[in-house]
């Protein structure tokens, strides 16, 4: 058995173990709590009186249509939609109870569901698609999704932008501390103070322009409520649904103030253009509002009372007959429960990193779903970055300036830029252009990107390895009736690449590591890989172990390759197995006896 098999079976053996002795030996699991599932009409909370002074009622409504076109008068095909029949939604997959994906690898949450119903009534099938906040007005606005969904506040920025439908909530913003702390409203944020907000959100806005300060921006809501739970910020600037929905009983945070989001209600976002989807929309959202489907699901999802003066849908829809949120508030309020004892640090690091019952939900998703995608993209990717990188290699050291220019100013550009923005430029400026060919699918731009900007390490890896080959190899082989061509080819290339073995699968692992990258680009539930299957067990449930898994499987991939390239590149070295004696050293022993 080779040393590479070993190490594989032990790894594997390794992994299994902990799994298995492990059960049993942390605290409290926390699988059977999905932050995804509709909290029901019993979490009812009343209007806000703990709003900031500074809070004021909606402003007078400029954006809101008057009156929609009826059902029947929508031509489905007039739509403009990226694939006939079908309405693809950008959405996200920790924001619960808004925008979520469930423990059964669905996306849901109100918005979604209550787009579902509009596309419904529109007789549209509907995909959604994950992404992050950042990048999903620019992917809307590109047509790589027809509509964004995201529990998005419509600002007047926003709207040179996208165009936005009738609004289907509207929200509040919440103040999340951690318990205990000194701040005790808005008023009290200052400078100095570390406060998180989500990147590209109005949350984000308002921190900057309504309270001149500088906000800690983070890239999704459940890694700002990480932070903030451990005290790595000192508050939490979130909408309100976001906060109710993640801030769970026992959780070392507490919303203490909300206040109106000044600027507008919240609705989808469309491309600006495609104003008959606009209207298509609007046309669904008031349909569903009629016939008291809106308020059911806001009932199931979201059970908060209404600001005064607003409504969801056109200025003609009829007014939502909800439940009297407010009494159901108060007849539901209990008894503040009293402080939890403080837990010890080893304590909290077992709770947040050793729920074993999230380690057995988590592994079958990972094993079916993530692996399977992360080896699709780094494979693939690696394949074009070693290809392409042979031929930057030997351009780079041709003796003609019309090869070496471009394959050195190709290798700086992306080297030089960071690979989420060489995976957004290539996602988002040749996704309108090839969508017909992709069928909008974003994995072969993800693997074209990575594969791109592997392509230029790897070159520069072959390069050296080439240059590094004594210059009597290619004399030699010249003065035996070899070509150039030919000498480089047998000769000079071959040992190159053996020498830069090493560098070649550092490159590999980096690149495996970096596909979780592609996320950016938008996936359905079956194509996340395996940081993204962890990171979405993380939101349905606040804890950590599930990303903790997705590391387990990481290691499990390259560690073995480490060991793996070792191995090669010493056979090669040596040209026998490391554990037999070399025949000229024993025959030179020999004649020395």
């Amino acid at each position: 058995m080779t040393p590479f098999v070993r190490l594989c079976r032990t790894s594997v053996v390794a992994l299994t173990a902990v799994l298995v002795t492990g059960v049993g030996l942390a605290g409290p699991a926390h699988a059977d709590v999905d932050q995804c599932a509709p909290p029901g009409i019993e979490s009812a909370s009343a209007l806000p009186t703990n709003l900031a002074a500074a809070a004021t009622g909606p402003d007078e409504d400029r954006h809101t249509t008057a009156g929609v076109e009826p059902l029947s008068a929508v031509n489905v095909g007039a739509l403009g939609l990226s694939q006939p029949g079908t309405l693809t939604v950008g959405t996200l997959s920790d924001a619960p109870p808004s925008i979520c994906i469930n423990s059964a690898g669905q996306f849901t949450g109100f918005d979604n569901e209550v787009l579902r119903a509009v596309a419904d009534k529109l007789g549209l099938q509907i995909t959604f698609v994950g992404t992050e906040f950042s990048g999903l007005l620019a992917q809307v606005a590109a047509h790589r999704f027809d509509v964004g969904s995201s529990s998005i506040t419509t600002t007047e920025a926003r709207r040179r932008t996208v165009g936005f439908t009738n609004g289907y909530d509207f929200g509040y913003f919440s103040l999340v501390v951690p318990t205990g702390s000194p701040i005790t409203g808005f008023g009290e944020l200052a400078e100095g103070q570390r406060i998180g907000v989500v990147q590209g959100t109005v949350q984000e806005s308002y921190v900057i322009e309504t309270l001149h300060l500088q906000p800690v921006i983070y890239p999704d809501y459940n890694t700002v409520y990480a932070s903030l739970k451990t005290r790595q910020i000192d508050a939490w600037v979130a909408p309100s649904q976001q906060a109710s929905g993640t801030v769970q009983p026992g959780d070392p945070a507490q919303i203490i103030e909300n206040t109106f989001s000044l600027d507008n209600f919240v609705a989808w976002a469309v491309a600006k253009e495609n104003q008959p989807l606009i209207d298509a929309l609007n046309s669904g959202l008031d349909a569903v509002i009629a016939d008291g489907t809106w308020a059911r699901l806001y009932s199931d999802w979201v059970p908060r009372a209404l600001p005064p003066g607003w409504k969801p849908g056109s200025k003609a829809a009829p007014t939502p007959q909800l439940p009297d949120f407010n009494a159901i508030a108060a007849e539901n309020q209990s008894v503040p429960a009293a402080p939890a004892a403080p837990k010890s640090t080893l304590a909290q690091l077992k709770d947040a990193f050793l729920d074993w019952d999230l380690y057995r939900q988590a592994i079958p998703n990972l094993v079916k779903t993530g692996l399977p995608n992360t080896l699709i993209l780094t494979v693939s990717a690696a394949a074009i970055g070693l290809v392409l990188g042979m031929i930057l290699a030997v351009a780079g050291i041709s003796r003609h300036r019309w090869l070496r220019w471009p394959a050195r100013v190709y290798t700086d550009i992306f080297r030089g830029l960071p690979e989420v923005v060489i995976i957004l430029l290539i996602g988002l400026g040749l996704g309108p252009v090839v969508g017909g060919l992709t069928g909008n699918n974003p994995y072969p731009l993800g693997i074209a990107a990575l594969g791109l900007m592997a392509a230029a390490y790897v070159g520069e890896i072959f390069r050296s390895g080439i240059q590094s080959v004594e210059p009597g190899q290619l004399e030699a082989s010249r003065a035996l009736g070899f070509s150039y061509t030919t000498s480089m080819r047998l000769v000079v290339v071959p040992q190159g690449v053996r020498r830069v073995l090493p560098a070649l699968m550092n490159q590999f692992i980096s690149l495996l590591k970096a596909s979780s990258l592609v996320y950016f680009l938008g996936l359905v539930a079956d194509q996340r890989e395996l940081f993204q299957v962890g990171r979405d067990l993380n939101a349905q449930t606040g804890n950590l172990s599930p990303l903790v898994a997705a590391g387990f499987f990481y290691l499990m991939l390259t560690v073995p390759l480490t060991h793996l390239v070792n191995y090669i590149d010493n056979r090669l070295r040596r040209g026998r197995r490391p554990t037999e004696e070399d025949p000229l050293e024993l025959s030179t022993s020999q004649e020395m006896i």
